[in-house]
């Protein structure tokens, strides 16, 4: 099998991992599969050669394409030849980094001693200075795990899908124990290289843009509430950068999974999301988004205008004496206009005209906030709830958000003579689910 083969193949086998920004990146000379996009420690966004080092796997997960029983084309490259194909497109500027995951070859430890072979020729023998994200694999030695970690700029452990139990039953041959000892192995690592680099300038660094993980979401009937709880409890415990979340493909007919035809629950994956970015940004808690009583999202409203909604008492907001973090509650108010806010308002006080011009999304905050020269904020409640209504629900094609357990149907946009007439059926249902 020839390099082109294997590339093919290999990139192909990799599009399923969703720890990056995007892919499907059309560059002359590459497979469409082969590129993604992550963002550098600066802020840049950069191209990356998203490949798995092998697709053969002794490992039989049910919800994956790459499983040992699964009859599929396979590869594997030799870590030379990983090597030389990096540098080749990074010197032809088709990349800017790469991003290695693969199969389990032989044993979790056979594996990663490959993988760190690959990359020990490409930053020591061809002196490759580029972005390298490299996915470890639970169960192998820490100590391999440590010397990846000095190779890479970045590095994830994918926990899969968010329970032990599921784990258990769709993966067997995955402990949970082994996944988050390997994450606080590396987490130990970051902190102790930051004490090296804090005495030593020249001290290698090891995993100086942090770890990350994926969760599969909607291969198995955990609620969203459990899927953003464990999230949370992540980013505390093992310091992680970024949880992914991954819309499950079916690839795979089994009992436990959903059927074949089931379309990806992507707006589930996007108000995940967003409530994701309001753990990280805003300063939500999981319990302040969803509860044990109300389980999963509201497929209508994203996740703080949900939260505001069911919460007018804490409204309105005067954001001319408002704190931050009170701010930073307000539908159409972010963290960067927050911020302006603060700094604004000690000059005088802010009017309408004032906050848009700093950025605020009156369209979405007007109905929570008072102002200098608007002193009063609507109450009713069915006005708001119309105006909050998510478009993107739309765009992804107003499916169900869980595989498992009944939500509202959405209207469907074809059915109506115009999208007015789809709102109004949506505040109703809204309305009275609320």
């Amino acid at each position: 099998m020839d390099l082109m083969e294997k590339l093919t193949i290999l990139t192909d086998s990799a599009k399923y991992d969703a720890a990056c920004t995007s892919s499907g990146a059309d560059r002359p000379g590459t497979v469409m599969a082969g590129c993604c996009h992550s963002f550098a420690a600066d802020g840049r966004c950069i191209s990356l050669l998203k490949v798995l080092l092998t697709n053969y796997c002794v490992y039989d997960c049910k919800y994956c394409v790459n499983r040992v029983s699964n009859d599929c084309a396979r590869a594997a490259f030799k870590p030379e030849e990983l090597a030389e194909l990096t540098v080749e497109f990074y010197r032809r500027n088709y990349i800017e980094g790469l991003f290695l995951s693969s199969g389990v070859l032989r044993s979790p430890d056979y594996t990663m001693e490959q993988m760190i072979r690959a990359l020990e020729l490409l930053r020591h023998r061809h002196h490759f200075g580029g972005y390298i994200h490299a996915k470890a694999i639970p169960g192998a030695s820490p100590e391999l795990v440590r010397k990846l970690g000095f190779l890479a700029d970045r590095l994830s452990i994918n926990v899969e899908l968010p329970s032990e139990r599921s784990l258990t039953a769709l993966a067997p041959d995955k402990k949970r124990t082994d996944i988050f000892s390997a994450m606080s192995e590396i987490k130990s690592g970051i902190g102790e290289n930051c004490r090296d680099l804090a005495i030593y300038k020249k001290a290698p660094r090891f995993a100086t843009a942090g770890q990350a993980t994926q969760l599969i979401i909607g291969a198995t009937p955990e609620t969203d509430y459990q899927i953003i709880t464990l999230a949370s409890a992540m980013y505390k415990k093992f310091g992680l950068k970024r949880v992914f979340y991954s819309a499950y493909i079916p690839v795979a007919e089994h009992s436990l999974l959903p059927a074949l035809n089931q379309k990806p629950p992507l707006l589930r994956e996007h108000r995940l999301y967003q409530a994701d970015w309001l753990m990280r940004q805003y300063g939500f808690k999981a319990e302040d988004i969803l509860s044990p009583e109300a389980p999963n999202f509201n497929p209508y409203l994203d996740p703080k205008c949900n939260w505001a909604v069911n919460n007018m008492q804490e409204f309105p907001v005067d954001v001319n004496t408002a704190p931050l973090e009170k701010l930073l509650r307000v539908p159409g108010i972010g963290p960067t206009s927050a911020r302006r806010i603060v700094a604004a308002r000690r000059s005088g006080r802010l009017g309408i005209a004032e906050l848009r011009r700093i950025g605020v999304v009156l369209k979405r905050a007007q109905y929570f906030i008072i102002a200098s020269g608007n002193d009063s904020a609507t109450r009713d409640r069915e006005m708001i709830v119309r105006a909050l209504i998510d478009p993107k629900i739309y765009s992804f094609g107003a499916e169900q958000l869980s595989l498992f357990q009944e939500t509202p149907a959405l209207p469907n946009v074809s059915e109506f003579n115009s999208l007015d007439e789809a709102v109004e059926e949506t505040v109703l249902c809204l309305t009275q689910s609320l």
